[in-house]
């Protein structure tokens, strides 16, 4: 059961203040397109330095948009001027109507931002995560209103993807749920709605096709450029499983894998052990240049 309240999500949470907690490839990304939006945006990390470089990362994409025709000068420089740097996360979540936290996928890490968070958080506000695995029955227990709580899994990269998934928690209202679609389309996204499980809709289906990926690169199948091309020509995706494994962080797609293993099933969503060797090797994808393929940084 779900519980349930007489207020609309209108009336009570109009999200017009974001909170993004991790100034990352993700981090920056939702900072963008809330901004985009028309929302003011308080953009959260451990250090100043993080938070520049993830503000800098966001010109470069608006400065490209511009350069593409893809939206005015105008309307770049008003994105940038809702953005907002806020080093410390006490003051930034008192501003919130939505925190969204987009931290490194790991439980105890995202339950002490939580509790940084709910200490200023007002009563009022959505508390949401973008974890892309980690079922979120791990991370209600110490919020004070899990009713308030709930996933936005975001895709990347976030300016450019239409994806949105709102993971509801046992935990989550119909005024959440209800506010946090009604915020996915202000940000042009298509929303879809999940169960807390682990792994979601799209991690688990897009994780068992790159896994499988992985294992026939290291059975010696075919090449890397031929399994993508595979996919990419015989089944009109996109992006092949490899070249989006390295484009989504291989580390990412270890530590979805191993979440997986331990949640659903450890045979089927076993990590194979060419993935865990080019994570210890430092190769994590297009962020460090190379992975499956190789890139320039």
């Amino acid at each position: 059961m779900h519980p349930e309240t007489t207020e609309t999500a209108q009336e009570q949470w109009e999200v017009r203040r974001v909170v993004v907690i991790g100034a990352g490839t993700m981090g920056h990304g939702i900072a963008h397109v809330c901004a985009a939006a028309g929302c003011d945006v308080w953009l959260n990390d451990i250090s100043a330095a993080a938070i520049d470089a993830g503000l800098a990362k966001v010109q470069q994409n608006l400065t490209i948009g511009v350069q593409k025709g893809k939206l005015t000068a105008d309307q770049a420089a008003a994105t940038r001027a809702r953005l907002h740097a806020e080093p410390d996360l006490r003051v930034a979540a008192s501003l919130a109507d939505l925190v969204i936290e987009a931290a490194p996928e790991r439980v105890e890490l995202k339950r002490a931002l939580f509790e940084t968070v709910t200490e200023t958080l007002p009563t009022n506000a959505l508390l949401a995560t973008n974890t892309s695995s980690i079922p979120l029955r791990l991370l209600t227990d110490r919020l004070p209103r899990p009713d308030r709580f709930l996933g936005l899994h975001i895709f990347n990269p976030v300016h450019l993807q239409p994806l949105l998934e709102v993971v509801r928690a046992d935990t989550t209202s119909d005024a959440a749920l209800a506010a946090a679609l009604a915020f996915a389309r202000l940000l042009g996204k298509e929303p879809i709605v999940v169960r807390d499980v682990a792994g979601f809709a799209s991690s688990r289906l897009g994780l068992a096709l790159g896994l499988e990926a992985i294992r026939m690169l290291q059975e010696g199948v075919a090449s890397a450029a031929d399994i993508d091309k595979a996919m990419e020509l015989g089944y009109r995706h996109p992006m092949g499983p490899l070249k989006l494994t390295d484009l989504v962080g291989l580390d990412v797609r270890l530590a979805i894998a191993e979440t997986l293993a331990r949640e659903l099933d450890p045979v089927r969503f076993a990590p194979p052990q060419l993935l865990r060797d080019l994570v210890a090797a430092g190769k994590l994808g297009k962020k460090s240049g190379e992975g499956f393929y190789r890139y320039d940084v």
